[in-house]
């Protein structure tokens, strides 16, 4: 009878069905719990009501029309964010470090020189990016929030500048004006990081002559981490599409990623991975809040929110890690750290009373600051007012160490 011949079959299968030795993780049949806290570090930043909503909308495939229509829509935010009309406009799909590896990897080849502005943590990490892909690396180091001239940049001769704009571990806004006019008469390609700065302090990819523009969309523009506006000039894709050698990472090749965004002329768009369907919806979202209260609204905001906390650090007898106005970062403000206090305590403190997200500083600015990030949604005087609010009851109970 047939029957019989499937009775091992269905042992079998039972068998292979219990061989569960591993159970269910006890903290997996808990609900999900995430605090509700105020986010005023350097990033990310709390994300509005109606960013949030758009993150819920339902999922659709990421090669649809209507995937392609919304990819299409964020690389005209981005250009108008970036001030740019360079067709080479995308998003990358992961953080900030993906639009730096990007960059990185698609213009530089190895052996190529590179040189690197390290006066942070944002340089010492693309210099070893570049250093990993077997590039010839020089750097040009300053203590954090000091800044470079444009003599200083004129004596090397490499393939490519990199600039952090804005320096969020020192809580430096880089200048910019006359850097890409310097690269362009050595034949270099000019890199700006903007993540700390876009949507808070004024670039202008085209005016400025940058050649290569990235930021990361969970600071000013107030998406949810994970998505990185990039953007390539001509002469950036000249030498990105002119390569001896294939980039040394497939899931950032511009090739590709040119063609997955409609950048490449070609009729059809094709499968190369599947970007983060909900983080572009939340992307475009952020994009469209930039674009109807304008760059300008942004920017003197930034600036008057940032310049309102400034005379209330200054109140409380703090005072500014950056002695320069104008070399100030809006969005991330820098304080040295006040004497005979222990900043881990005063950070504890501010989180466990007030729920509130301050940091410390970051690779080299460790031990040198305290930074507090008000950008875009959190960009308001009342917040203003809670961080120093926050920042007095911590002066006032934790426990000087030394005097």
């Amino acid at each position: 009878e047939p029957g019989h011949q499937s009775a091992p079959l269905l042992q079998r299968l039972d068998r292979s069905m219990s061989s569960v030795t591993i159970p269910p993780p006890a903290c997996m049949l808990r609900p999900l719990e995430a605090p509700l806290r105020y986010l005023f570090g350097p990033g990310p930043s709390n994300v509005p009501p109606r960013i949030l909503a758009v993150g819920a909308k339902p999922i659709i495939g990421h090669l649809h029309p209507e995937m392609y229509e919304i990819m299409n829509d964020i690389k005209r935010g981005i250009q108008y964010a970036f001030q740019t009309e360079n067709n080479m406009t995308i998003s990358m799909s992961g953080s900030g470090h993906a639009a730096m590896e990007c960059a990185v990897f698609n213009t530089v080849e190895p052996g190529e020189s590179v040189l690197v502005a390290v006066n942070g943590i944002w340089g010492e990490r693309v210099a070893e990016i570049a250093e990993r892909m077997g590039a010839n690396v020089h750097r040009m180091v300053k203590t954090p929030g000091g800044y470079f001239s444009n003599k200083e940049i004129e004596q090397h001769k490499p393939v490519l500048f990199f600039l952090t704009h804005g320096e969020s571990s020192a809580g430096l806004c880089h200048p910019v004006d006359g850097i890409g006019d310097i690269c362009r008469k050595h034949n270099c390609l000019f890199l700006v990081d903007t993540v700390a700065s876009l949507g808070a302090a004024p670039i202008f990819m085209d005016k400025q002559n940058i050649d290569i523009l990235y930021t990361g969309s969970q600071k000013a523009l107030n998406a949810p981490p994970g998505t990185a506006p990039i953007s390539f000039n001509e002469r950036a894709c000249h030498k990105m599409f002119n390569r001896k050698t294939k980039p040394v990472s497939y899931l950032f090749d511009m090739t590709h990623l040119s063609n997955y965004w409609g950048c490449d002329g070609k009729p059809a768009r094709l499968y190369h991975h599947t970007g983060p369907v909900s983080g572009f919806f939340a992307l475009r979202e952020s994009l469209a809040i930039l674009a109807e209260r304008g760059l300008e609204e942004s920017w003197k905001k930034h600036k008057e929110v940032a310049a309102y906390l400034y005379r209330g650090l200054e109140d409380l007898g703090l005072k500014l890690f950056i002695p320069e106005r104008d070399l100030r970062l809006p969005s991330v403000t820098t304080i040295a750290i006040p004497d005979g206090y222990e900043w881990r305590e005063l950070l504890a403190y501010i989180m466990k009373h007030h729920q509130m997200e301050m940091t410390g500083g970051l690779g080299p600015s460790i031990g040198m600051v305290m930074r507090i990030g008000l950008m875009g949604y959190n960009c308001e005087k009342t917040n203003a007012d809670m961080a120093l609010n926050a920042l007095a009851d911590a002066l006032k109970n934790c426990k000087k160490s030394k005097a």
